[in-house]
């Protein structure tokens, strides 16, 4: 029996945010090229050391980035759209990532199942040359540090594919990357690079079956190198794809054993013996230590079908932060039972030692203690329990349907004009917070602070003439961070990052409770905004499966019920926003069409407890309350009828990085309520013209009846500068104004025309 350890990944954002920084201060001009490659060389190469320290015997290498590393090997490809092709080197790379004047970045959604984000290849005949010049380079300094355990990371064919938009058919696409690939792989070969891990992640979705002929086409072609492969899968099972995806000519496969039924599968169909497995049995995305009762089982059970096989994590660790270690500020009994990158190094050590038979009985024991001890301390909330079993069918349901409260809600011109939410989060801004948390502030000069933030921005509204208004969300660190700590079933880290996309980072709270909402959250900040103008100012709150999904969720509670608690912490808020006078409350849920289940087969389920815990925070509302939400970066057109039996009234969408194929799903699946087309890309720095937003407004009503039609940014604003703000939101308004001018011209001549028929 051969057993041993391996990695598919590392957070590689730097334990002190390094890269993102170092990124921040190049883009404003502070930092030279070369000062920001060698910052993410040395994050990369502590990660190697961390690794190598831990005793991990194959250590997954390759795949730090300065942005994404899917645009990484977009770039290296020469996978390059025809409009970045006047650029060269970084400037080009961080075009395609952010985008230009008059120029659109690549689109970006969602990775998979998690929070994310990558930027979406759009692959056309034409291609220029390939570079892997900077991968290679990073390969042998990995190499010198690491020898023969460097195992590099490659994004695999068929999944860039499956990931892309594509301007020629897939069989012609496949016959591009194929020569590419194999290029690749030789230069590795000559390297003295001994295995290359391919990640192929696409082989867990529901029309993986589809790809058969394409995968065995690809790998029949890359073995030819004679380079042994490892095929990396991850989130979710294989499915009907595993008895083919075990015959292609690999040395090795990876399977996640924290999500679906992979065991199963190798109980049924058994495994090859000329393979070696990856037995993907810690969980990669999630920060709670393994549960010795569950896992030694497992381990035992896929040792007596396998015999040559490695234990690792479940996918790339980026999905957690660094070292639990270093939250000392979290309650001991708390961070006794996280396990955080390098703690889950060292759990895969130890589980690879116990199925070799060391003695680890001390170890193991230490970690079922301690859980034990953690549950005796953190009892369920009895009177959350009793909500819970007393909820009845009317508590999810509004009082009146959407097309009979319309009349009753707040009166707006036409295609009405507001924000998503937040302002940007100056360094001012964050001083105060930062302050506030040390001490130096007092709570009360900390919210007169705050307050000249909120009056500023109101006034600034009212002078840009937009419609519905915001208070800013200057108090707000992120907008889950920000209920969790007011929340009771709720723990924050210190430095517990991790990358959501380029330079943007979050901090997930841990769920280690039942959620209770002590008082309440937004209220206050609500009606200082409100008392400062005539013109209704949204209330702001975070839906439920968002701040599920942007958590790190309980493991001994089933994610339907944790989203039911967090909707009733939410009812009352939306109880006592109502009470304080709001006339308008957007619940966000960007977050409901990323915790689908990869397997379609699941959605049902996923969407009836998703979906409900939207209406259970929601539906307190009275029919003279305008219920908005928002959701952003992600495809809405095959659950669109879920996304209306939310019974939103309004739902402010990202439109503008997806060239309005977000708005073709909403009018394609019939979708009745009111829609905020997101009229221009807040993630690029770039200031949209006037005709270029009512270019976007006129798609709009080429696709919806105008009184369907709001008009917005596409995402919240924190992230941008004020000189960036302002004149976006100038010109937003203006560009409505031209727009209702011309929808009131062409219903004048309609009038007119039909006074001549009489």
């Amino acid at each position: 029996m051969q057993i041993q350890t391996g990695t598919l990944g590392y957070p590689r954002i730097g334990k002190n945010r390094e890269v993102k920084k170092a990124l921040e201060a190049f883009w404003s001009g502070k930092l030279e090229t070369e000062s920001l490659l060698q910052t993410v060389q040395k994050v990369e190469e502590s990660n190697w050391k961390t690794q190598l320290e831990a005793g991990i015997d194959r250590i997954g290498i390759g795949d730090t980035t300065l942005y994404d590393h899917v645009l990484d090997w977009i770039f290296r490809l020469g996978l390059i759209p025809q409009r970045f092709q006047q650029f060269s080197g970084l400037e080009r790379y961080f075009a395609m990532a952010r985008g230009r004047e008059g120029i659109p970045a690549l689109e970006m959604t969602k990775w998979f199942d998690t929070n994310y984000h990558y930027l979406v290849p759009e692959i056309a005949e034409k291609t220029l040359s390939v570079d892997f010049s900077d991968f290679l380079e990073r390969v042998s300094r990995a190499q010198k540090i690491l020898g023969k355990r460097a195992i590099p990371i490659i994004i695999g064919p068929c999944t860039l594919l499956r990931l892309s938009k594509l301007e020629l058919n897939i069989d012609q696409a496949v016959s591009i990357l194929i020569p590419l690939y194999i290029n690749l792989l030789n230069e590795l070969k000559n390297l003295g690079v001994e295995e290359v891990q391919m990640h192929e992640p696409a082989l867990v979705l529901s029309d993986a079956n589809s790809w058969k002929e394409h995968f065995q086409k690809v790998y029949q072609s890359l073995s030819l190198v004679g380079i042994p492969l490892h095929l990396v899968t991850y989130f979710d099972d294989l499915g009907e794809t595993y008895p083919w995806v075990m015959e292609l000519p690999v040395s090795a496969i990876s399977l996640d054993f924290t999500r679906g039924r992979n065991l199963e599968l190798i109980k049924n169909y058994g495994f090859p013996e000329d393979k070696r497995l990856g037995a993907g049995v810690i969980d990669a995305r999630n920060v709670w230590q393994i549960r010795p009762e569950t896992v030694i089982p497992l381990l035992d059970t896929i040792k007596n079908l396998v015999s040559n096989f490695d234990v690792q994590p479940s996918a790339s660790l980026q999905f957690v932060p660094y070292d639990v270690t270093r939250e000392k500020r979290l309650p001991a009994a708390l961070r006794d039972v996280l396990s955080f990158a390098e703690q889950k190094l060292q759990e895969v050590v130890i589980l690879a030692k116990n199925i070799l038979g060391d003695d680890t009985r001390t170890e193991i024991q230490l970690i079922a203690d301690r859980q034990n001890k953690f549950y005796q301390v953190n009892p369920a909330n009895q009177s959350v329990q009793e909500r819970l079993k007393t909820l009845k069918i009317d508590d999810f349901q509004r009082s009146l349907s959407y097309g009979l409260r319309l009349d009753s809600q707040i009166s707006l011109p036409l295609f009405p004009t507001t924000t998503i939410g937040s302002f940007p989060q100056t360094s001012e801004v964050r001083q105060l917070r930062v302050r506030y948390k040390r001490g130096e502030l007092s709570q009360s000069k900390y919210e007169a602070a705050i307050d000249i933030q909120i009056a500023d921005s109101i006034k600034l509204q009212e002078e840009l003439g937009l419609d519905v208004l915001v208070h800013g969300e200057f108090e707000r660190t992120d907008m889950v961070e920000f209920f969790g700590q007011q929340l009771s079933g709720f723990a924050f880290t210190e430095n517990g990052w991790v990358q959501s996309y380029g330079s943007r980072y979050v901090r997930p709270p841990i769920i280690c409770g039942d959620v209770v909402r002590i008082e309440p959250m937004t209220v206050r900040e609500f009606k200082v905004a409100q008392s400062l103008t005539e013109k209704p100012v949204k209330g702001m709150l975070t839906a439920p499966v968002t701040i599920l999904n942007w958590s790190y969720p309980r493991t001994d509670v089933s994610r339907s019920e944790q989203a039911f608690q967090i909707a009733l912490a939410l009812r009352d808020e939306v109880a006592d926003l109502e009470a304080a006078g709001a006339k308008v409350i957007q619940v966000d849920e960007p977050a409901l069409r990323e915790g689908l289940p990869l397997k379609i087969e699941r959605w049902n389920e996923y969407l009836s407890w998703a979906v409900d815990a939207f209406r259970l925070a929601t539906a307190v509302a009275q029919p003279q309350t305008q219920i908005h939400t928002h959701m952003c970066y992600c495809e809405f057109g095959d659950i669109i009828k879920d996304i209306e039996r939310l019974d939103a009234d309004v739902i402010s969408i990202e439109n503008s990085r997806s060239n309005n194929q977000t708005l073709r799903e909403i009018t394609e699946g019939g979708y009745s309520h009111q829609v905020g087309n997101g009229v221009y890309d807040i993630h690029s720095p770039v200031v949209p013209t006037t005709e270029q937003i009512l270019q976007q407004l006129r798609t709009g009503v080429a696709n919806l009846p105008v009184k369907q039609i709001w008009v917005n940014p596409d995402c919240g604003l924190k992230t941008r500068r004020w000189s960036e703000v302002i004149p976006a939101l100038k010109n937003m308004v203006e560009a409505t104004k031209v727009l209702r001018e011309e929808v009131d011209a062409t219903v004048k001549l309609a009038q007119e025309a039909s006074l001549k028929v009489l």
